[in-house]
């Protein structure tokens, strides 16, 4: 024990020491904060020299500056405007509107704006009698958090679940770090007709797109698949 104390002792004593001498030590001037040499480059660049801005086409930021409709998949061959979608106005879907597709229509209302939302672009079409496809393009301001990503991600989250979703992994969409897309089980209610879906969710920038087959008959993965490659391709 008193060797033990002593030990104790010996590491007090020692820091006490040390902080004496360093009080007793002028103080060391700090390097200054402003110093030559630091800027990049440390010269401009003759006129010949910068390079160009990107075009348009390759500035992603131009592009979903502007009108984001044209950013929708164009209609495929077979389809036609789905006439009975009356959310869709001109291309466009209100942020309400939008929130109604969710079951906690006030929350998810709320959530949107305090992620600052911007804008949802959509395109609506009928195949056959039954089959109608949703292409949506959220849009996010910039901001600190990846809105976008986020969104998509809490709207995979739940997709493996069999009540609330396709009840399965999904596959990866080709292109994309995160995105997947699913094929439901097939419902079945006594009195109604057989309902079959597909939805692929996956985002890039500050948009998050989501895409929705439904139809009496089934859906194949392709059928999805192709929708939804196109659509990343696009943004």
């Amino acid at each position: 024990m008193i060797i033990a104390a002593a030990a104790v002792l010996g590491i007090a004593t020692g820091t006490a020491v040390g902080y004496g001498v360093q009080a007793g030590r002028a103080p060391t001037p700090l390097a200054a904060l402003s110093q030559p040499g630091l800027g990049y480059p440390a010269k401009a660049l003759p006129a010949g020299q910068v390079p160009d801005p990107l075009p348009a086409s390759q500035d992603r930021q131009v592009r979903t500056d502007g009108d984001l409709r044209k950013l929708l998949i164009p209609r495929p061959k077979g389809w036609s405007d789905n006439k009975d979608a009356l959310f869709v106005q001109d291309g466009w879907m209100g942020v309400e509107n939008y929130a109604l597709d969710f079951e906690d229509e006030g929350f998810m209302f709320t959530r949107l704006l305090e992620a600052d939302i911007r804008r949802v672009a959509v395109a609506a079409w009928k195949k056959g009698e039954y089959r109608t496809a949703d292409v949506l393009l959220v849009q996010y301001r910039s901001g600190v958090t990846a809105a976008a990503a986020l969104h998509a991600e809490d709207q995979r989250a739940y997709m493996p679940d069999e009540e609330h979703g396709a009840g399965n992994e999904g596959d990866a969409i080709k292109g994309s770090l995160s995105g997947r897309y699913y094929v439901y089980k097939v419902q079945r209610k006594a009195g109604f007709m057989p309902l079959y879906r597909a939805r692929a969710v996956f985002d890039r920038g500050d948009v998050m797109a989501e895409i929705d087959i439904s139809d009496t008959e089934p859906i194949s993965k392709k059928d999805i698949r192709t929708l939804a490659e196109q659509q990343l391709e696009r943004l």
